[in-house]
């Protein structure tokens, strides 16, 4: 019976590892498309947000029409939202930011905001995860902290807000039944919150967008974010909110390192100790109790 069991939860483990990887890679190469296409001007934030959200809604809305039989399109007017905004402020932070530090100060905003949530909802907080968060915050001020090596605040602030409204977006997107139809319906329903960028554009010298910088927001739309995001609602579906939040504590060191090789950017001193201390301390406080 043991053997047996053992089985059946390898079997279990395996059908979402993979899924999962490629999910966690996407959420990295999101990071690095977006640096790539901001750091020479190939385009501005504004049109990278727009084709990144009309290219994932579209290449989303085509696989439903795929479908046998046809699924209706899910999700929600606050998940566009807060998917709109999460889009926008990861752009606009990413002019100044690195590939590594941008991924961290996003997903420490990530975790914060839903151990706030949870706090709010009255869930148990043991001392060691109430722990755990402190020595991750400790970590996020130690990349903020002044310095020659310190990103820019207003773009680390912006980046933070980013997080905040990913957070939230998973939140509401927690026990999706239908993890492609949802994913297409927030970013079919993201698309007229972009009437927004219409001042910012018209305000600036308009846009500018050149064939990289197409090529990378395509990229980052269909790939990372339309694929990404769809396959990852399927597999928070078959494993736990720890286990969830554990994996996706892999995501800022991929970006880091994606951003040495592909864009040569330095991995600092102060980016790795911050990545040790923000990553031990979220694992602290999400490792299961022995």
């Amino acid at each position: 019976m043991s053997t047996g069991t053992t089985t059946l939860t390898n079997r279990k483990a395996r059908s979402w590892l993979w899924p999962a990887l490629f999910s966690l890679v996407a959420f990295a190469a999101n990071s690095v498309f977006c640096r790539l296409a901001l750091k020479d001007g190939a385009i501005d934030p504004a049109s990278f947000t727009l084709v990144r959200l009309a290219s994932g809604a579209l290449f989303l809305l085509l696989l439903l029409r795929l479908r046998r039989p046809v699924l209706a399109m899910g999700g929600s007017w606050r998940g566009g939202l807060a998917l709109f905004l999460y889009a926008f402020l990861f752009s606009a932070a990413y002019l100044q930011l690195g590939a590594g530090a941008g991924a961290l100060l996003l997903f420490g905003a990530v975790q914060i905001t839903m151990f706030g949530f949870a706090w709010y909802k009255s869930e148990h907080i043991t001392v060691r995860m109430l722990l755990g968060m402190l020595i991750a915050f400790a970590g996020l001020l130690v990349l903020l902290l002044p310095g020659a090596e310190a990103p820019p605040l207003p773009s680390a602030l912006l980046m933070a807000l980013s997080g905040v409204a990913w957070g939230v977006y998973t939140l509401l997107g927690k026990g999706s039944p239908r993890p492609l139809a949802d994913t297409a319906g927030n970013f079919m329903r993201s698309l007229p919150w972009l009437v927004l960028l219409t001042p910012m554009l018209l305000l600036s010298a308009g846009p500018h967008l050149t064939t990289p910088g197409w090529l990378y927001a395509l990229g980052s739309g269909v790939l990372a974010s339309g694929a990404g995001y769809a396959v990852w609602y399927g597999v928070v579906r078959q494993v736990t909110a720890q286990q969830a939040a554990t994996m996706q504590l892999s995501v800022p060191v991929i970006a880091a390192l994606g951003g040495v090789v592909l864009i040569g950017e330095p991995l600092s001193v102060r980016l790795l100790v911050a990545c040790v201390v923000v990553l031990g301390g979220i694992a602290l406080a999400l490792a299961p109790r022995r």
